[in-house]
């Protein structure tokens, strides 16, 4: 949670239970007009937006497009929940024309499930098909694992490389300075 001027007021994972979610709204709304947004309308985010309703906030969606642009906009490549949080809220604080209304009877609503339901599937299947592509580098060239860390195997880049050399064994014959002037 962020207050207006970029201050962190809650920076701990969103509690799924409706009391804790209850104490957690009523103390932001002492500093003021509470907004909370999710990323994911149905879902983890129903209970919180259920809550946040129930004791008076607003509520809004980010799209998971605008989402990923907005990532786009801050340091860092590493996926995890304390980042996309704060991406969250400071979109929604820096650039709350992204924000999407929830409505609980709209016909967009409706629209949203399915589009939320497509994006969670592409990103399992990402997920899936990243992982197929680590087991086999790993089973082909186990060294190359030590060469792509977290998650700069799922990069365009990387990628790129990989199908133009074909493979490990092509980039190590390409040599060095040849990989340097391909990835520029």
């Amino acid at each position: 949670a962020l207050d207006p001027d970029g201050k962190k007021l809650f920076d701990k994972p969103l509690p799924q239970d409706e009391t804790k979610l209850r104490e957690l709204f009523t103390q932001l709304q002492n500093h003021g007009e509470v907004l909370m947004v999710v990323d994911q309308p149905n879902t983890i985010g129903a209970l919180p937006i259920a809550v946040a309703r129930d004791c008076g906030c607003a509520v809004a969606y980010l799209p998971g497009l605008a989402m990923r642009k907005a990532a786009d906009l801050y340091p860092g490549r590493s996926k995890t929940d304390a980042r996309d949080a704060f991406i969250i809220a400071d979109t929604a604080r820096t650039m709350p024309h992204t924000l999407r209304s929830v409505d609980r009877d709209s016909e967009v609503l409706s629209a949203l499930k399915v589009l939320a339901g497509f994006d969670e599937d592409l990103a399992h299947e990402t997920t899936r098909a990243l992982n197929r592509i680590r087991s086999l580098l790993t089973q082909i060239h186990p060294a190359l694992e030590r060469v792509f860390v977290g998650g700069s195997l799922a990069t365009g880049l990387v990628l790129d490389l990989l199908e133009k050399f074909s493979g490990p064994t092509g980039l190590k014959n390409a040599g060095r300075s040849r990989v340097l002037r391909f990835a520029r």
